[in-house]
């Protein structure tokens, strides 16, 4: 006898109570910047699954870079976290539309590129199943999962089993979504990624990598909130960074002979506008 679709939905639900509720949950971290952990509402759950997701296609690497940041906060929140490696699980087509990742730039974020172990997967469903069977090895600090697009097998009951899982073994377990749109799943926490441009140093040195973070889902606290972060490679937290008062707009850094005192604007090829990159 074929259930109906009201009583699939209550289990449905039910299982995903259930998950959020297995021992595995009892581990959490944080950010590490105050404001934006003030603003959580309550701790994030190592033993969970959690969403990443790019705002815009240039907002792909920025995610890439969240995510794995926040694997290793996940991580440091276990006990003897930090000592144990990260597993990426990344389907090839990523590769080919985005990039392979760099060691240069695991570096820039403060990882050894030793720690990180890199599983490429043929398709979509070969990526699950390697991120099913990784999530339950204990071993692991985290577990990143980068399927590309939106692949029919990742639907809520794969979500689901995910987030089991992670749970049972309290692995966290990170889903970035290259190229994805959020849909149904048993995610712990939803993130929307945007890029910014880094603060510079004195004498122009790089700065910190930036994100803009908003939390769209949170089930054990509050969602709707946005921040802006940078990641401290030497202390692996997030910094709070206070927005200016008022929008930074872009200034001419030269004008044409003439232009002041008729008025004219200068021909659109030869017009070159740079930023404001401090305040203050």
């Amino acid at each position: 006898m074929s259930m109906t679709p009201a009583v699939s939905a209550l289990r449905g639900m039910l299982a995903g109570l259930e998950a959020e509720r297995l021992p595995g949950g009892t581990q959490f971290f944080h950010l590490g910047a105050p404001r934006a952990d003030a603003a959580l509402g309550g701790p994030l759950a190592c033993g969970a699954l959690h969403e990443v997701f790019a705002a815009e296609a240039g907002d792909m690497a920025a995610a890439a870079g969240f995510a794995l940041t926040l694997g290793l906060r996940a991580a440091a929140g276990r006990p003897a976290g930090d000592g144990r490696p990260l597993l990426w699980v990344r389907q090839e087509t990523v590769d080919t539309e985005v990039g392979r990742l760099a060691a240069t730039g695991l570096r820039a974020l403060g990882i050894d590129p030793a720690q990180l172990l890199l599983v490429r997967a043929p398709g979509a469903e070969a990526a699950l199943r390697a991120a099913d069977d990784a999530a339950r090895c204990s071993a692991l600090g985290a577990v990143i999962l980068e399927p590309w697009g939106e692949p029919k097998a990742l639907d809520l009951t794969a979500t689901r089993r995910l987030a089991l899982r992670a749970g049972e073994s309290g692995v966290p377990l990170l889903l970035l979504r290259p190229n994805g749109r959020p849909g149904p799943s048993a995610g712990a926490t939803r993130w929307q990624i945007r890029a910014t441009p880094s603060r510079p140093l004195a004498g122009e040195a790089p700065g910190a990598p930036g994100f803009l973070v908003e939390l769209l889902r949170h089930r054990a606290g509050h969602a709707g909130g946005s921040w802006h972060l940078e990641w401290n490679h030497e202390t692996c937290s997030f910094d709070d960074v206070v927005a200016l008062p008022r929008f930074v707009v872009p200034v001419p850094v030269r004008r044409e002979a003439g232009q002041a005192a008729t008025g004219t604007t200068a021909p659109r090829e030869s017009a070159r506008q740079l930023p404001f990159r401090r305040a203050g």
